[in-house]
């Protein structure tokens, strides 16, 4: 049986939210960390620059994709405590996990950037992304089974979340499967795919309506 402080624990949405829009905002501006001005020592002219400016192109494409990693996944976060009636010490949990994973983006970005030649760094940075994914579909169902949806939440609501969640991690997978050919391709598939979801156009395939906000 359920304590009683286990029973009232947990259940401000908008704390939740707070604590996310800090976390969110903390782990993009770390990203920046690893885009690093060239040393002094070594520009000696414009040509010089010029060549550490493009050698420095590599980080700052991952750098741009994990900005937008990290905004999709608010934008998703932020859709579903939209939808939150209530919370409860769960599903508060759930959201801790998730930022658990948002708090690594930082670190795979960085990986990433450093060894980006090397498959295992791509699929640390997949992995990451996969973790965020699973956090944001186990917070819906946790929600739906729980009754902490909103009583008037539309019925085209609940399979259109759980459709984007999963179109969007088998693209995800599928993208990271390139890695064995190229980490170049993952690369592109996976931003493709970011860009995609950012922009949302009205050609793709209608996975969501223009009313909801993405995952």
């Amino acid at each position: 049986m359920h304590s009683l402080y286990n029973r009232v624990a947990g259940q401000s949405v908008e704390r939740i939210a707070a604590l996310s829009d800090g976390i969110f905002a903390v782990a993009m501006t770390l990203l920046v960390l690893d885009l690093r001005v060239p040393a002094a020592e070594a520009v000696h002219s414009e040509h010089d620059l010029r060549r550490l400016l493009i050698a420095l192109s590599p980080r700052l494409l991952i750098f741009l994709m994990s900005i937008m990693t990290n905004g999709i996944f608010w934008v998703g976060q932020q859709t579903q405590l939209n939808y939150f009636a209530r919370s409860d010490r769960n599903l508060a949990w759930i959201h801790i996990g998730f930022l658990c994973a948002i708090c690594l983006t930082p670190f795979s970005t960085s990986l990433l950037a450093e060894f980006i030649h090397y498959r295992t760094a791509l699929l640390v940075y997949w992995s990451n992304i996969l973790a965020l994914g699973l956090m944001l579909h186990w917070s819906w169902s946790y929600a739906t089974r729980a009754h902490l949806l909103a009583d008037d939440l539309p019925p085209e609501i609940h399979p259109a979340v759980i459709r984007r969640i999963v179109i969007a991690q088998s693209l995800y997978a599928g993208g990271a499967a390139l890695c064995f050919i190229n980490t170049y391709y993952s690369i592109a598939a996976i931003v493709l795919v970011q860009v995609n979801y950012a922009i949302a156009p009205t050609f793709c395939w209608g996975l969501f309506s223009r009313k909801s906000s993405e995952d």
